[in-house]
């Protein structure tokens, strides 16, 4: 990548986390999206300060022979789009050639969720042998630690990011309710259930008995990782073969589906759309709406069994 170049996607990225605080992961996204867009216009002999609109469309129809997704071009063009306005903007060129794109549009449907059963086996699973004092004990730890994440998780909602990286002071708190740094540094509280606190403590003190070195981190979940906390990747490796062990599809088993059923079971069981907003630390609630699917088959419900014309109710008469 030329200098120039380089510098303008530095920019950007930079402008990415003090404007609009995007998290580590995401400025890693836009710069691998970006730096294969640039990649390209230099194998055209341009760069971005000099690309027109037909540079732009003969990079995204060299995606397609690539086998890339529809999500995953509409990703790319996304970033560009952002990526020329901001160059515009920031006076490093005078046009926008992104402005004219049209890009594939992709309908925002509801993630698949597991049912409450599904969930509740899950866990069941993963709280066998706790307590069984003849397990080794790095498999007991590790046991324990899993089950303090999946009932963390399924309590509040958050993203895996967040839930790795929760301070260790999270397991003591006496308050019914942690402080969440989530996306763009906005924070949060979310409730925390007494089973979930049972599972974090019981867990922590495993840890300070079996390895009290890790135990003394500032993270609930620390491991030796770069962060100093337990990584997703790890996270979602363990939830995997859990997943497998109770008899769960383990590839559409990941942290994040246990988030999506939170937000679901939630709505069917009568939470409104904009407190499951709040604790999920969605910033506009067109996100949230994904759910509302939920609120549609509750709504028919209510008519059908409650509504004085419905079949329904004239049987229950």
């Amino acid at each position: 990548m030329k200098a120039g170049a380089a510098r303008q996607l530095d920019a950007f990225l930079d402008m990415l986390a003090a404007e609009r605080g995007a998290a580590r992961n995401t400025q890693d996204a836009y710069r691998r999206d970006l730096s294969d867009y640039i990649a390209h216009l230099s194998g055209n002999g341009r760069d971005p300060g000099a690309a027109t609109t037909e540079d732009i469309r003969a990079y995204l129809a060299s995606l397609e022979p690539r086998g890339m997704s529809a999500a995953t071009v509409a990703r790319r063009i996304s970033a560009i789009r952002q990526f020329h306005k901001f160059l515009y903007v920031d006076r490093h060129r005078g046009d926008d050639p992104a402005s004219a794109l049209d890009g594939p549009r992709l309908r925002r449907s509801a993630p698949g969720v597991f049912s409450t059963a599904e969930i509740d086996r899950l866990l069941t699973v993963a709280s066998e042998g706790l307590d069984d004092e003849t397990r080794p004990a790095g498999e007991r730890l590790r046991a324990a630690r899993l089950y303090a994440l999946l009932e963390t998780l399924y309590a509040t909602g958050l993203r895996v990011s967040e839930l790795v990286s929760l301070p260790k002071t999270a397991a003591h708190s006496r308050d019914p309710f942690i402080a969440i740094r989530g996306k763009g540094g906005r924070e949060r509280l979310t409730p925390l259930t007494d089973r979930a606190r049972r599972a974090l403590l019981s867990y922590r003190k495993l840890l300070e008995e079996m390895a009290p070195e890790r135990a003394g981190s500032s993270f609930l979940f620390p491991a030796d990782s770069d962060s100093g906390h337990l990584t997703r990747q790890a996270f979602a490796r363990d939830l995997k073969a859990l997943a497998s062990a109770a008899g769960l599809p383990a590839a559409a088993m990941h942290p994040h589906a246990l988030r999506h059923a939170f937000a679901s079971h939630l709505l069917q069981n009568g939470a409104d759309l904009r407190v499951v907003q709040e604790l999920l630390g969605h910033a506009d609630i067109s996100t949230t709406q994904i759910y509302t699917h939920v609120l549609d088959e509750r709504m028919r419900a209510m008519v059908r069994d409650l509504h004085p014309l419905s079949e329904t109710t004239e049987k229950l008469r």
